[in-house]
């Protein structure tokens, strides 16, 4: 009975933790009725896959068309190359299906995996730290993030991948523990080195969602490496704890290839399933009646024209594959040309490493509103504005958190802290070789969850070790009291920069801190 209460009591925190996340994602989730940055192509050619299977093309006043009253959706059926997988459209396809192509339909997914998100990361940090508390506390700092508010009211790809990158780091840490759990058993009678494992459907699950982070968008692949170097590592550990006496070796043997094909394996065959509408649409040749060059291989036996990840490939024959698949991969070619070769100045680009002091926010929507208009009595006139902006004190105090973590890690050999910086990793560094490519800052909700859990992780040492004094006690939770208060206000303050609040020009004014920030 008392466990089940404390289950009950595990559950109530994260729960509460989602649900204020929750309103403050739902609420007014409409407005703006306007096409917010790249929902201009998102939300479109999420509905293109819903009625014809593949994106197609949208003639240029296609905006105010879906916009205005009564509403005309000029959908024709000329293919578009697009520059990202289709996965992360399809899910924001199925708010459209439920609630039609407006500004509520195509942002009710991300708004909802946002929400689900906040409940994960309690239970995720929970499970990590072993404390109820922290995990709700790394919930409640993601919950009060503006970027991570922003990146899910608006229909953008970012935020799905988020979750999905989220979810997989979660089961891989379940796995984890049931891993242990079976070790555990069976240590005395096997030893570590000889003990088989079995099925680990946890770790099949992280390959899913990790193939479908690379669904959404290809830099899913360099978290994918990241999360199976952790969990090799995580297999390494667990032989040499359960008494192994060549643990690396008994890891190579029994685990390398199970963790390879669990996620590598399945992670390849859900991205290629997220292609099955280009795939399976029909139509006639010359790309006229299905997804864009989805017959570019019909009269070709080769694999490729050119190259494919700025790799030449030489004219083998490669008749044997079947043509769809061959029109895949010369797809990925020139998609692969795009992203990496993409360098068209852009007011808002910035560079990796202003992102964690968030140097360079995404100004994502603005109207100057002026004096009598929409409520706005300033002299001066108003502002409405959406700024993807992480609450600054958060993201700042995540800079010292992660200091602290590379401490832990390093020195006390924390596996915690190595888990959350794997992450950070995974989702960060890879973004420094693309000096020259136009890059955008809110790209780093995706890094939202691993900064919470480590300014968490941070907080949760400001209380002190077990066995400590209550007056060290209370001075610990006193401090880390004031930093959560003091990123809440910090999120009030700029509240109206996530939502397009109608404000005064000079309170907009007085949110712009630094220049770099108009």
């Amino acid at each position: 009975m008392l466990r089940k209460a404390a289950d009950r009591a595990d559950w109530l925190g994260p729960i509460g933790v989602a649900l204020f996340a929750g309103l403050l994602r739902f609420w007014n989730l409409g407005y703006p009725n306007a096409f917010v940055f790249d929902e201009t192509y998102y939300p479109k050619d999420a509905w293109s896959l819903l009625r014809q299977g593949y994106e197609g093309t949208w003639p240029e006043n296609a905006n105010s068309e879906i916009l205005g009253v009564p509403q005309h959706i000029p959908l024709t059926a000329a293919p578009e190359f697009i520059a990202h997988p289709p996965l992360g459209k399809w899910v924001i396809a199925l708010g459209e299906w439920a609630f039609g192509l407006h500004p509520f339909g195509w942002r009710f997914m991300t708004a909802l995996l946002g929400t689900v998100a906040v409940l994960m990361l309690a239970r995720i940090g929970r499970r990590l730290f072993g404390s109820t508390l922290i995990g709700c506390t790394a919930a409640l700092l993601m919950a009060v993030d503006g970027l991570q508010l922003v990146m899910s009211r608006v229909g953008l790809l970012d935020g799905v991948q988020m979750f999905l990158v989220l979810a997989a780091f979660g089961s891989l840490l379940v796995d984890r523990d049931h891993a242990r759990v079976r070790l555990a058993a069976v240590r005395d009678t096997y030893g570590g080195d000889a003990v088989r494992l079995g099925l680990r459907p946890w770790r099949i699950a992280a390959g899913v969602f990790l193939g479908a982070a690379c669904g959404v968008k290809w830099n899913g692949a360099m978290v994918l490496a990241a999360f199976g170097l952790l969990t090799v590592l995580w297999d390494q550990s667990g032989r040499r704890w359960a008494g192994a006496r060549r643990p690396w070796r008994s890891m190579l043997r029994r685990d390398a290839l199970p963790a390879f094909l669990s996620t590598v394996g399945v992670a390849f065959v859900v991205y290629v399933g997220g292609w099955a509408g280009w795939l399976f649409t029909g139509g006639g040749r010359g790309g006229t009646g299905g997804g864009f060059d989805r017959h570019w291989a019909d009269d070709r036996a080769g694999l490729s024209a050119d190259s494919f990840l700025g790799v030449p490939l030489p004219q083998v024959p490669m008749s044997w594959v079947p043509a769809p698949l061959r029109s895949l991969w010369h797809y990925h070619a020139q998609m692969y040309d795009f992203n990496t070769g993409l360098s068209t100045p852009h007011t808002y680009q910035s560079n990796p490493f202003s992102w964690l002091v968030q140097g360079r926010p995404v100004s994502m929507y603005w109207e100057q509103v002026p004096n009598g208009q929409r409520g706005c009595t300033a002299s001066g006139g108003c502002a409405s504005q959406i700024l993807g902006l992480g609450t600054p004190l958060l993201w700042w105090a995540a800079c010292f958190a992660l200091l602290y973590l590379l401490w832990r890690w390093f020195f006390r050999r924390d596996w915690r802290s190595g888990a959350v910086l794997c992450g950070v990793a995974g989702v960060y560094l890879p973004w420094f070789q693309y000096q020259e490519r136009t890059v955008f800052s809110f790209y780093m909700v995706v890094l939202v969850p691993f900064l919470c859990l480590a300014v968490a992780q941070m907080l949760g040492a400001m209380l002190g070790p077990e066995g400590c004094t209550p007056e060290r006690r209370r001075i610990g939770a006193a401090g880390a009291g004031v930093i959560v208060l003091a990123i809440m206000a910090c999120f009030a303050f700029f509240h109206p920069l996530y939502t397009a609040e109608v404000i005064p020009m000079t309170s907009w004014q007085d949110r712009m801190w630094f220049t770099s920030w108009i």
